[in-house]
């Protein structure tokens, strides 16, 4: 109840109690390690002579299964930010009754990957987007072994395109 008092007064009061959430950063608080950023370096990246911040897919899954499953979940969005050599700062995700959906998003130092999932439908939506040396496209593999979806559609967008690096 707490927590539901917190949230009315930031003006999020859900009408009720909220359902299951799983909020990982609070398990264990004691045995983060935190990555040490290296403020002089510049994490955007180039490819095929562009400069740009960070590469954003956006990730849709069909036919999907799993999608109720929150340690499914948390395993799937983990081994992607790590696949694709991310660092896990955070993860939050949220279960939703009745329907069991979740929602729910990886907090990463190169940027975040969030999941939105309808089960009834067989249908997630997800987006990976990751500045620096880090490849998202690396993170797909483990999408498909979780999530078994019969169909996938990816979308990548180029983020912060640099234009003129003049100074």
């Amino acid at each position: 109840m707490a927590k539901n008092a917190s949230l009315a007064e930031l003006g999020m009061d859900f009408g009720g109690p909220l359902e299951e959430t799983h909020d990982i950063a609070n398990e264990n608080s004691n045995d983060h390690i935190y990555p040490v950023i290296d403020n002089d370096k510049d994490y955007f990246v180039v490819r095929d002579g562009v400069k740009f911040a960070g590469t954003h897919l956006i990730i849709d899954l069909w036919d999907a299964e799993n999608l109720d499953n929150l340690q499914v979940t948390e395993q799937a969005l983990t081994r992607a930010a790590e696949d694709a050599g991310a660092t896990i700062l955070h993860t939050h995700l949220h279960h939703f009754t009745p329907n069991g959906g979740i929602s729910g998003v990886v907090v990463l130092a190169e940027s975040h990957i969030s999941i939105h999932t309808w089960p009834e439908r067989g249908y997630a939506a997800l987006d990976i987007f990751m500045c620096g040396d880090c490849d998202p496209h690396r993170g797909i593999q483990s999408l498909k072994d979780n999530f078994l979806p019969g169909r996938v559609g990816v979308n990548e967008i180029r983020r912060g395109i640099v234009e003129d690096d003049t100074p």
